[in-house]
């Protein structure tokens, strides 16, 4: 029995082992089911929490987003307004020119109708006196034709001739106008006499018994004489007189006051020649000095160096195309100071380059090279101002300028060398440009004579009245002076007169 009551009560007790495990477990599963839904509703809950947040921000952003472009829309909406009122605008000013352009071509289309008939009614009234005219006339078509366009071009070219007579009348108001011209005034305020250039000098003998004692025995005395002045003198046939010959103006200018006090203190031999050579040469010396000193005095230039002063005194017996250097210079410098002063320039450098622009020339004959390089060298050398040396320099275009005082200059020189009355020509190259100048003068029709004037600076013309009128005269110096400038040549500036007289004679019988 024992062991069927083990047996028993171990089955019991497995039961109830198993009944509690299962008591236990069930508990357990219940618990967990109870923690599984409360965290299950804990997390509807956050995720509920989750969405109403994730939704409000959603919508605030949608709002925003709505905003700005319920913004934008209106903003498009103000820009297409203003666009829409900008077309309409131009539309409105488009009809507003085609409307004027409708006009326009109306108008214009009338006056070409206009315009096309008068051409009609002017060629129909053209082709009634036509053939009035050859009706009248017993002209051909072409002969009347020809007779019209003789007639039409006389017409012309009598207000041809009244336009120009009356474009003058308008220039020369304009001129007086404007007569403060700063070179016309110039030229004006001022003008010298020249110096005819030559390579000669006379001197006059009292009688022809001279010439011997002037070549002495043998022709020691004139051998002398040449040796020590360096000229050439000439004894020929012309009576009571000697040429001293020499292209060094103040060689011929000693010899010519050594020759002048031979002869007045009449002891003529090597020893007195000598001795007056040598007081010549002092003279001369002091003449150059004189003349140069009285060179800065003129021009009112100072603190000059004493070998320039003499080197200026030097251009007093040096001349170019007739026209005496020295004052050549001095009109130089008086017309650059003048202009200067006008244009507001330095009036002391350009008048100081003005005198000394040519002071190459008083030694050009002893140094090689062009005489503005020269006088630049010479003023480098002795102190003078680098505008002063500039200007000399480029007077002549060897450089460009570049300074207005060195335009200057260069102004004022063409302007004294070019002046009317200034410089000289060769007797053939005169009488050559007179010939000419009356020749153009003639060739033009309706002339009766021509003639040259003032050393060529003027012509005169007179012409039939009965075939030029006074406008016809205006057109005529119109033409000769068009020619004139086209074929000539010449200094300065040629006046042109073309005289027209009508003469009424009656005789009382």
């Amino acid at each position: 029995m024992g062991p069927i009551y083990i047996f028993l009560g171990a089955a019991i007790g497995f039961v109830a082992g198993m009944f509690f495990v299962n008591f236990q477990l069930k508990r357990r599963k219940e618990s967990v089911e109870l923690r599984v839904r409360e965290m299950l509703e804990e997390a509807a809950r956050q995720a509920e929490s989750l969405k109403k947040e994730a939704l409000l921000s959603a919508k605030e952003e949608v709002l925003r987003e709505k905003q700005a472009l319920e913004e934008e829309i209106q903003r498009k909406r103000k820009e297409l307004q203003n666009l829409e009122g900008r077309l309409l605008r131009r539309e409105e000013m488009l009809e507003r020119r085609m409307e004027q352009l409708e006009r326009s071509e109306n108008a214009l289309r009338k006056a070409q109708e206009a315009l096309e008939r008068e051409r009609q009614e002017v060629e129909a009234l053209k082709a009634r006196e036509i053939q009035e005219l050859s009706r009248i006339a017993g002209l051909s078509v072409e002969e009347a034709q020809r007779e019209l366009l003789e007639r039409v071009e006389k017409t012309l070219e009598y207000e041809v001739g009244l336009r120009i007579k009356e474009a003058e009348e308008r220039a020369k108001k304009e001129a007086e106008r404007i007569a403060r011209d700063i070179v016309g005034q110039a030229i004006q305020r001022y003008a010298a006499d020249f110096t005819v250039e030559s390579t000669v000098s006379v001197v006059a003998l009292p009688n022809d018994e001279m010439k011997g004692r002037i070549i002495g025995r043998e022709g020691r005395n004139i051998r002398t004489f040449e040796m020590m002045t360096g000229v050439d003198l000439i004894i020929d046939d012309t009576p009571e007189a000697v040429i001293i010959s020499c292209f060094d103006p103040i060689r011929r200018e000693v010899a010519r006051i050594a020759l002048e006090k031979l002869i007045m203190d009449g002891r003529i031999h090597p020893a007195r020649i000598e001795e007056l050579i040598e007081k010549a040469k002092a003279q001369v010396e002091e003449k150059i000095l004189q003349e140069g000193e009285q060179a800065l005095f003129d021009t009112g230039i100072k603190n000059m160096n004493p070998e320039l002063v003499k080197l200026l005194g030097k251009l007093y017996f040096r001349t170019s195309y007739g026209q005496n250097v020295l004052q050549h210079a001095k009109e130089v410098a008086h017309f650059a100071s003048m202009m200067a002063a006008e244009l507001g320039a330095n009036v002391q450098v350009a008048k100081r380059a003005g005198l000394l622009h040519d002071i190459g020339k008083a030694l050009d004959h002893e140094v090689e090279g062009p005489h503005a390089r020269i006088g630049a060298e010479l003023l480098g050398r002795y102190g003078e101002r680098w505008e002063v040396i500039h200007a000399v320099e480029a007077h002549h275009g060897d450089v460009e300028p570049q300074t207005l005082e060195a335009v200057l200059v260069q102004a004022a020189d063409a302007i004294s060398a070019s002046r009317p009355g200034a410089r000289r020509e060769s007797l053939e190259a005169y009488i050559k440009r007179l010939e000419r100048l009356e020749k153009i003068a003639d060739s033009f029709e309706g002339v009766e004579k021509a003639y040259a004037i003032q050393a060529g600076r003027e012509v005169r013309i007179i012409v039939k009245p009965d075939r030029i009128d006074d406008a016809g005269a205006a057109k005529l110096a119109r033409d000769v002076v068009k020619r004139i400038e086209k074929e000539l040549e010449y200094p300065g500036q040629i006046k042109v007169t073309v005289i027209r007289e009508t003469r009424a004679v009656e005789y009382a019988k």
